[in-house]
């Protein structure tokens, strides 16, 4: 089993996902406010056996990078242009409209939702080339607080 997170990291909230990569699985998805987030990957890290931490490169990436240098596990940079752009489509492709609502503007659905952790999901599929499944219904707009 090869598990990584992949964050897309933000001055004050980041979305972390925790997959499998020969399943090509997505296990958690979460947003959680940046300073949380070195005690959740602690302890994620306890738990699962995670290989590498795989970390945009945009907004706060170096402060995020420096904050888990504990883990002593690989921590990739990886470009994270557009992706809370192409998160849109993405949510989509995860959560598709059915029946009646089909008939609503898609971009309705999407209005206030927060896309970080969809967003950290495409930095793991564009890193690894290849689409993620989810392994159950997972929210990717569940906060962690």
């Amino acid at each position: 089993m090869h598990r990584v997170i992949a964050i897309d990291p933000g001055k004050s909230k980041c979305g972390l996902v925790l997959a499998e990569i020969t399943e090509k699985k997505v296990y958690k998805a979460i947003i959680i406010k940046s300073e949380f987030l070195e005690n959740y990957v602690r302890n994620l890290i306890t738990a699962e056996d995670v290989a590498q931490i795989i970390v945009g490169n945009g907004t706060s990436s170096r402060e995020i990078r420096e904050k888990l240098y504990f883990s002593k596990k690989e921590i990739i940079t990886f470009e994270e242009k557009n992706t809370t752009y192409r998160a849109k489509a993405r949510y989509f492709e995860l959560f598709p409209i059915t029946g009646l609502k089909f008939l609503i503007p898609r971009e309705f659905f999407i209005l206030n939702k927060n896309l970080d952790a969809i967003s950290a999901l495409i930095i793991l599929e564009d890193y690894c080339k290849m689409k993620f499944t989810l392994n159950q219904n997972i929210d990717f707009k569940t906060w962690l607080k």
